[in-house]
């Protein structure tokens, strides 16, 4: 267990591991019956993390912590497996007449800031994973621009200030997805501007492209088998009529 937020809520699951170490402790006779039972009531009446980590400090358990407070990512593809916490890969970016990118497999903090001064910058989120639920994105763009790509699905709220500029949300059709990270865009563009699209990755493209081939490669076969089927009745009927047999 780590010591990283002690004042976080434990759950069963996490006094339940803990519990387990302290039946393995008495059984190898780590602990007396006393000991057993008093740590025994102390993990179920514990709350928080910080209340569970003194319990099995001193068992060799210890090494291999029996609660994490850093959840590695499920990589399933869903969105809660993308929400990974941590502190984030990047924190912020700068373009001084130049540019900066923020793309690939990433990890967005909770708060990010970028300064674009006669440049341009790009943050692409699209196969990001995401420090928290809610993520706040904060742009500065003079004589400059910066975009923002956001995945389909993905809530993007907007909240900054043009001065002869612009901030623009190109939003999209559908709901947001149930679970999906929640982008707020804040900030000021002064004859500059910050754009937020929301666009699918390339192999999703391709993905996609690909399932519409097959989608109208079907249909053609279904055109083909249906005229197939209504020349053989026709020609059975014209046999019928003339006896054709």
């Amino acid at each position: 267990m780590t010591d990283d937020a002690p004042e976080l809520r434990a759950s069963d699951a996490d006094r339940e591991r803990v519990a387990e170490i302290l039946r393995d402790a008495l059984a190898e006779g780590r602990l007396d019956m006393a000991e057993f039972e008093e740590r025994l009531e102390s993990t179920y009446q514990a709350r928080t993390y910080g209340e569970l980590a003194p319990i099995t400090r001193d068992l060799p358990a210890a090494a291999a912590p029996a609660v994490s407070l850093s959840k590695p990512p499920l990589d399933d593809g869903s969105w809660r497996s993308r929400i990974v916490g941590g502190e984030g890969t990047s924190s912020w970016a700068v373009a001084l007449l130049s540019g900066f990118q923020r793309k690939g497999r990433w990890t967005v903090p909770r708060r990010f800031t970028c300064f674009a001064f006669m440049g341009g910058g790009e943050i692409d989120l699209r196969e990001a994973n995401f420090a928290d639920r809610e993520v706040e994105i904060n742009c500065v763009a003079v004589m400059g621009g910066v975009s923002v790509i956001v995945p389909p699905g993905v809530e993007v709220v907007m909240r900054g200030i043009g001065i002869m500029g612009g901030f623009d949300h190109h939003e999209q059709e559908t709901l947001p997805d149930p679970g999906a990270p929640r982008v707020i865009v804040t900030g000021v563009a002064f004859w500059g501007g910050v754009e937020v699209e929301h666009k699918v990755t390339k192999a999703e493209r391709r993905r996609l492209r690909e399932e519409r081939r097959e989608l109208r490669a079907e249909r053609r076969e279904n055109r083909h088998e249906l005229h197939e089927s209504r020349r053989e009745r026709r020609e059975n009927r014209h046999h019928h009529r003339h006896g054709d047999y």
